[in-house]
């Protein structure tokens, strides 16, 4: 004689899959902006002069950027952090800030550099990817000990910064002279950078994260309307803007992550500008 039917045991609420629209929307632009520089890169003519389709990759790796900005954000704003988000945001960022710079630098100086030995430059690219990806398993490790919560410093420079600082620096090479990415001595510059974030993302320097920013908080009317004049030339001229700004701006934080354990902490605290500070 057959007993009742067992029960399905139902997962707690507290132990189910959450996952938030907002944020992963954001992590989904972030990987479809990665999967196009890819492409575009694929479809790059490295014997033309205008660059087209590499500068198209260019703003997509920079617009993944601000949509993996916007992410962690939005959801730490709405409370909607999640294992799942912090896992697909990494898987995202592998694409966009590992495959595509990787590939992008492979193909418009490493592929002509080594022509008689293709497998270098593979190899060369590969570290970078490499890198990144040890770089994403060790944050969401880290993370996963400390509760779920990334912290307010990165250990190793981020990802998103390394691919950033990767595609200004080629932007500006391209305003500075396009010919100079074919035939010049800069375009070597852009391998010896990767290698040397390849060893930065996994190394043991401390980055502040700026998650403690709160832009909710009043600020002084002075620094608003530095602000918006700022985003307003960047508008209006960002064509001979952004390819100087940016290269400063990634550069900076690279930079800073040596300089900072020298600072005192009212330095650092006024340059990162915690929301302890600002709520009070």
């Amino acid at each position: 004689m057959n007993g009742p039917p067992a029960k399905v045991s139902e997962a707690p609420a507290s132990a189910r899959l959450r996952i938030y629209f907002l944020p992963n929307l954001m992590t989904g632009g972030n990987l479809f902006c990665g999967f196009v520089a890819l492409t575009r890169i694929v479809e790059a003519d490295p014997t033309s002069a205008e660059f087209t389709n590499i500068k198209q990759a260019l703003f997509f790796i920079l617009l993944a950027c601000i949509f993996d900005l916007l992410d962690g954000r939005v959801a730490r704003w709405g409370g909607a952090e999640s294992p799942f988000g912090r896992e697909f945001d990494s898987l995202a960022d592998l694409i966009s800030f590992g495959a595509a710079p990787a590939f992008l630098v492979h193909r418009i100086v490493l592929k002509d550099v080594f022509v008689e030995h293709q497998e270098i430059g593979w190899f060369i690219a590969s570290i970078y990817l490499i890198c990144g990806a040890l770089r994403l398993a060790r944050f969401n490790c880290l993370a996963t000990m400390a509760g779920g919560g990334g912290g307010k410093e990165f250990l190793g420079f981020p990802i998103p910064a390394a691919a950033g600082l990767v595609a200004s620096l080629t932007l500006f090479i391209m305003w500075w002279d396009a010919r100079e990415l074919r035939f010049g001595i800069w375009r070597y510059s852009l391998p010896i950078l990767m290698l040397f974030l390849s060893f930065m993302m996994i190394s043991e320097v401390k980055y502040p994260s700026f998650k403690s920013i709160n832009l909710n908080v009043r600020s002084r009317f002075a620094r608003l309307v530095g602000a918006l004049i700022f985003l307003g030339l960047l508008l209006v001229m960002r064509e001979k803007i952004l390819p100087l700004v940016l290269p400063v701006i990634f550069s900076a934080y690279l930079v800073y992550g040596f300089i900072r354990p020298r600072l005192s902490r009212r330095v650092r605290e006024g340059i990162e500008e915690e929301s302890e500070e600002e709520d009070a």
